[in-house]
Order: C-alpha cells, then structure tokens, then sequence
C-alpha cells in the first residue's frame, strides 16, 4: 500500500456478498473516542495508541482511547458539570439517556486506556494524579464491567466535567464490516496535573505527537490507521493549540460518515462520501472464488 490506510484483506468477498443478500449487516455499537490533546513546543500534540497486533479489529493500527458504550450508563444518576443534558442530546443528535452514556463513555475511556481523568470534587475542579493503587483497582473494575461509570462517580463523589470535551465528529463502520461501531469523536484537553500512561491492555505503544508528524507518517506508510483516524488528524493540524481545538468543536459537522461500495464493470469501488482519498478500485477477478462470487 503506498500510505497506512487500514484495509481488511476480506473485505471485497463481504462486500459482495452483501449485494447479493447474502450478508445481513450487523447492527453497529454505539461507541466513543478521545483526542485527548496538549499544547507542546511546537504546537498541539495529540495522544496515540498502538493497537497490538493480535487485535481481531483493527490490529497494529494507529488510534485515540475509546470504546464502546456501557448500556448502564444510559439511566443512572451522574453529578454532571457542563452542558445540560438537553444540549448535549441536541448536539450528538440522540436522546438524553443515550447522550449521558456516550459522554460517560468517552470520559470512561479515556481513564481506562489513558489514565486520564475528566472529573473532579466539584463543577469547577479536575482530580489531580489518579495513578496510585485506589485508583488503579477501581480502573481495573471499570475495564472488567464490574462497575458502571456512573457507580465510579457515585463511589469517589466525583462530578463529570462535560464542559472540557467537544465533540469533533461522527464515524460509523460500514455495513460489510463484521464488527461494527456507532462512534462519536471528541477532543478534551489534558487537565493540569494529570499524566498520561499506557493503561491499555490493547495496546503495545502510546505516544504524544503533532497531528501533522503522524499524518506524514501514514502518508508515508509508516503508520497504520483508519480512516477516521487520520481524517482527524489533518483535521487538528490549524489549531495552534487545545484550547482553539476544543472551541472550534462546537461547529463542527456531526453528520454520520459511512463508507459505502459499487460494481463498476470489473471492480469494486470503495469510497467514503466527502473523503476522495480513501477511495479503493478492487479488481473482482482477483476474489472470484470468495463468498458472493
């Protein structure tokens, strides 16, 4: 491949066989990811992981901490800080309950894989180092769904700050995908006197970087991501620093990207609408004796 563009190898057999009705699409998750941001020497730096290679999704890719939602949050009671509920509802375009789990969750991500925390003692106040072992046993029941983040809150008496994120974008996977992700992309900024840590056990590298060094190492082929991953990463790179990221957010566009497929003649083409350059000309020929052939 000339850049990182992840691209799973057998995707043109599912992609024919879901035109030809053998394929049912699988209903995606609704999930949340974090481009947790910082200002460094040379302008905004933003926090990676790499995926280890053994992942059944996206292996060895590139990404920011993130994951699914937990159905529990949906309802329970969250001491919440920031926008009301209402307006985050409008914003991601969901109900209410539905809009506490995916803030719940992109703020619960971020702690499970970054060990990062975006709450605080009161509406105006962020923990600060989170890393010692209370802390990592309650990580650990978190990541184990012993607990729900609302449960976490409760126990710390701790306020979710959803005024330090902004959502940035809307991604959802493509039908002819076996696992599927409804995901909502936000950016928040690293609260002072926080670090930091690979607390991932689905990653094998983190790192801070510019957005425009890791789009040049995609473009170059040296890293491995997603298309949404590096559309957000050129998206990052006029923003001097965090805090203009995290102001812009509010206008941007939450229209849905979905990937979508055609037959022209002799090939497939895979497109994302609005981002040419993740178009792919897949010769038929070369898969005629997967499924749907």
């Amino acid at each position: 491949m000339s850049n990182g563009q992840w691209y799973p190898p057998e995707w043109p057999d599912r992609i024919r066989a879901l035109a030809n009705g053998e394929l049912t699409p699988t209903t995606p998750r609704r999930a949340a990811t974090v481009l947790l941001l910082r200002d460094g020497a040379q302008g905004t730096d933003v926090y990676m992981l790499r995926r280890r290679t053994s992942m059944a999704f996206a292996g060895g890719a590139y990404a920011y901490p993130g994951g699914s939602v937990d159905p529990r949050d949906d309802d329970r009671h969250v001491d919440w800080a920031g926008p009301s509920l209402t307006s985050w509802a409008e914003r991601l375009g969901v109900a209410e309950a539905e809009a506490q789990a995916i803030v719940c969750a992109a703020v619960r991500e971020t702690f499970e894989e970054a060990g990062v925390l975006l709450a605080g003692p009161t509406a105006d106040s962020v923990v600060g180092d989170v890393s010692g072992d209370d802390w990592e046993a309650d990580r650990a029941a978190l990541v184990e769904r012993e607990l729900s983040f609302a449960e976490f809150l409760a126990r710390r008496g701790l306020v979710l700050r959803s005024d330090l994120l902004g959502v940035w974008a809307r991604w959802i996977t493509p039908e002819f995908e076996q696992r599927r992700y409804d995901t909502w992309f936000f950016v928040a900024a690293l609260p002072e006197g926080q670090r930091t840590r690979n607390a991932s056990t689905e990653a094998d590298r983190t790192v801070w970087i510019r957005p425009a060094a890791a789009a040049a190492g995609y473009d170059r082929g040296e890293l491995t991501m997603m298309p949404p991953t590096i559309t957000t990463l050129r998206q990052l790179e006029p923003y001097a620093g965090a805090a203009d990221a995290l102001a812009s957010s509010a206008k941007r566009d939450l229209t849905p990207v979905l990937a979508q497929a055609r037959l022209e003649k002799d090939q497939l083409v895979l497109f994302w609408p609005g981002h040419d350059e993740f178009t792919k000309h897949i010769a038929l020929k070369l898969h005629e004796n997967g499924p749907g052939a």
